[in-house]
């Protein structure tokens, strides 16, 4: 029963979770360092891995994000890190960026971005609700909400199980 108050604790803190919009992220470029702590202090509160340098640089040199100008990256790209970073458990990146690209070929990126993060926030602000989603109105706006469904659904499946965190009893042979 403790285990069962402590994810519902959990539940309550995600309610309180706040992602930045475009407009919340810096406006000046940033060096490598100060990109993964901003991302790592924006996706802390979810429990998500901690991104590296070195992830970060594996997606410039596999074209995943764009090159940095002079080592210096730009709100777009810290918006695909952030995106990449919340998708990228469930999704090979090469999906993840074709499902941003996908997206925001229909919508401006700024656009795009905001309505995932803010659906995804709504999202996690309900959980332990029944709460029913809008019906989406295309294809677009159903590849965000099956994304984001997988993302939630991640988070409250790796906070179970480190609750769980039972030892598995071998099965022995007789």
């Amino acid at each position: 029963m403790a285990d069962f108050n402590q994810y519902t604790r959990w539940e309550h803190q995600m309610h309180g979770v706040r992602l930045p919009r475009w407009d919340d992220l810096p406006k000046f470029d940033l060096y490598m360092d100060q990109v993964t702590a901003l991302i790592n202090d924006i996706l802390g509160p979810l429990g998500i891995d901690t991104v590296t340098p070195a992830m970060i640089n594996n997606y410039v040199k596999h074209n995943i994000i764009m090159a940095p100008v002079k080592k210096k990256y730009q709100t777009m790209q810290l918006t695909d890190i952030l995106m990449i970073s919340l998708l990228k458990p469930m999704f090979q990146t090469d999906t993840v960026r074709s499902g941003i690209d996908q997206i925001t070929a229909g919508d401006y990126p700024k656009q795009a971005y905001d309505n995932f993060i803010g659906q995804l926030e709504d999202r996690l602000h309900h959980l332990g609700e029944d709460h029913v989603q809008p019906a989406a109105q295309n294809l677009n706006e159903k590849l965000v909400q099956v994304a984001i469904d997988a993302v939630v659904s991640r988070l409250q499946s790796e906070k179970l199980l480190r609750l769980i965190k039972r030892p598995l009893r071998k099965v022995t042979k007789k």
